[in-house]
């Protein structure tokens, strides 16, 4: 899209009036576009390279002293250990398909910046490298034999990826040997593959789940790499959450250390939208599409009696993104409660009394609730033993059923008021549907931005949108936290606004809690916070 409009702008240039001033070339200071050598580095390690702003009065073009605090977060090259490996022309260059653009390939100083809403005479901030392809790849295209795999739990859109990282592979470099490793991390070493070709795939992103199969754990950096080596495989591609990220940061890390000419391009996949740094993570949007006929049958069934009290309980472990835009979108919800924003039941301004006077003003209620929201009470009034599952995930209690439960016994033994509840969960549902159309072509943005960033020998980076611009971004800086709603913000207020539920904070906790937030540190969600899906 940049491109198009790239190329649109320049062509709606008139021609000049006058004819130009030749100037020789060889006053213009020499730019060398090879590929930079660098020293071993650790993965933890984070390059933040500050660019000197150039000064327009210099006529020299020298660069300012004041930098802006401008900096650039490079992800690692294979270039970092392996100095001499040698560069090829991207094949791109005689790819049909992008003959008619006017820019090819991405300059390696171009950057996104992560935060675009700054004030005077602040810092510029942290900027990532833009995604996309480079004029030299250190790849020949016979040579690449590359590998996908799929890990964690089930999003809409991963079909998808993977289709696009075959063709993207296969139609832009001419690569012909794909690998697909079943059954997540342990495929490595205790399953097949099976051969990905354009033909194979060319459907797979109108059917819902993963393709290749997956699983939660197994993860064994030794082994893993073992069969990389063995198997002869220089490109590895790994869609997963925050776990599937950190375990493929461990893979880049034993593959430097090894000395091995071997890219290791992330994924980032969550239904749940926690993913730190990047806009969103995809199958967001059909999640909250999909997420609409779960609250509009709530809606129906609770409208059509008296009484009528509907919970939809939607997916949301650690954070309410969920559960929050589908109440914005639904307008039929009167209350959302997510992981972030504590409640409590009973008292003046408590859930209980929000209930009874909905009742008697509309007749009815619908209440979204997030899974991970309530679990401090469920566990207290279950005596429940924490547990996790095989990928470090704390395995919660359903906080749906317990609700409706206590709004049944509050309503039928304190209140003496007959209720109607309707209990809806589609969480697996959801999870099943193929994405649509908005998250298919996000998806084939991420894919095609990974196999770029492969060939152009990247690796140890993970890939997404930056302020809705593409961008390679180091593993550790999403995996470093987790990306919640801040209850500050105004989407946060727009919701209130919306529902008109309480706050369910009294006094000085809104102040406390908005501190806590404006920290980036929530109590709750930090102690469940083990590993992603």
């Amino acid at each position: 899209m940049d491109l198009y409009l790239s190329s649109v702008f320049l062509s709606s240039v008139p021609p000049p009036s006058k004819p130009y001033n030749l100037i020789s070339l060889s006053n213009f200071p020499k730019y060398s576009f090879k590929a930079r050598n660098f020293q071993p580095r650790p993965l933890n390690w984070r390059q933040n390279r500050r660019i000197g702003a150039q000064s327009s009065c210099n006529s020299g073009g020298g660069g300012g002293s004041d930098d802006g605090g401008f900096v650039v977060e490079e992800v690692p090259h294979l270039t970092n250990f392996l100095p001499d490996l040698p560069s090829y022309p991207n094949p791109l260059q005689q790819n049909l398909a992008y003959a008619i653009v006017k820019t090819n390939f991405v300059s390696p100083e171009d950057v996104v910046a992560q935060k675009i809403v700054i004030q005077k005479g602040s810092p510029r901030g942290v900027h990532f490298q833009r995604a996309g392809p480079r004029e030299k790849v250190y790849f020949k295209s016979e040579e690449v034999c590359a590998c996908i795999v799929t890990c964690g739990g089930l999003c809409p859109g991963i079909n998808t990826v993977i289709r696009e990282i075959v063709c993207g592979l296969n139609y832009m470099y001419g690569v012909h040997d794909i690998l697909g490793i079943e059954g997540g991390c342990r495929g490595f070493y205790s399953k097949n593959t099976i051969q990905l070709t354009p033909k194979v795939v060319n459907d797979i992103h109108k059917r819902g789940g993963t393709f290749l199969r997956t699983s939660r754990g197994g993860h064994d950096t030794n082994k893993i790499v073992d069969n990389i080596q063995d198997r002869g495989i220089n490109q590895v591609y790994i869609i997963g959450g925050d776990g599937t990220q950190k375990g493929a940061a461990l893979i880049y890390k034993e593959v430097e250390r090894r000395g091995l000419q071997v890219a290791v391009a992330g994924i980032p996949k969550t239904i749940d939208n926690d993913i730190a740094v990047i806009d969103k993570s995809f199958g967001f949007d059909t999640a909250v599409e999909e997420a609409q006929r779960a609250i509009n049958a709530a809606h129906v069934e609770v409208e059509s009696v008296e009484n009528g009290v509907g919970i939809v309980k939607l997916m949301g472990r650690y954070s309410g993104f969920i559960a929050m835009f589908a109440t914005l979108a639904s307008r039929d919800v009167d209350c959302c409660l997510i992981p972030e924003s504590p409640f409590y039941l009973e008292g003046q301004g408590g859930l209980f009394e929000f209930i009874e006077q909905r009742l008697k003003e509309n007749g009815h209620i619908v209440i979204v609730l997030a899974e991970g929201a309530g679990q401090e009470y469920v566990a207290q009034s279950m005596h429940a033993v924490s547990e996790k599952d095989a990928s470090g995930n704390r395995l919660l209690l359903d906080v749906g059923l317990w609700l409706t439960q206590k709004i049944k016994d509050h309503f039928t033994n304190v209140r003496k008021m007959a209720i109607n509840m309707k209990y809806i969960d589609p969480t697996y549902m959801i999870r099943a549907i193929p994405s649509n159309a908005s998250d298919n072509i996000y998806c084939t943005l991420l894919a095609h931005s990974a196999v770029h960033g492969a060939m152009a020998g990247y690796t140890g980076f993970t890939v997404g949108p930056v302020n809705s611009r593409h961008a390679y971004i180091p593993i550790d800086r999403i995996t470093e936290t987790t990306n919640t709603v801040k209850l500050s913000d105004r989407m946060w207020a727009r919701l209130l606004a919306s529902t008109n539920q309480p706050s369910f904070l009294k006094g000085s906790t809104v102040m406390q809690e908005k501190e806590k937030v404006d920290k980036g540190s929530i109590d709750i969600i930090d102690s469940m916070k083990i590993a992603s899906k």
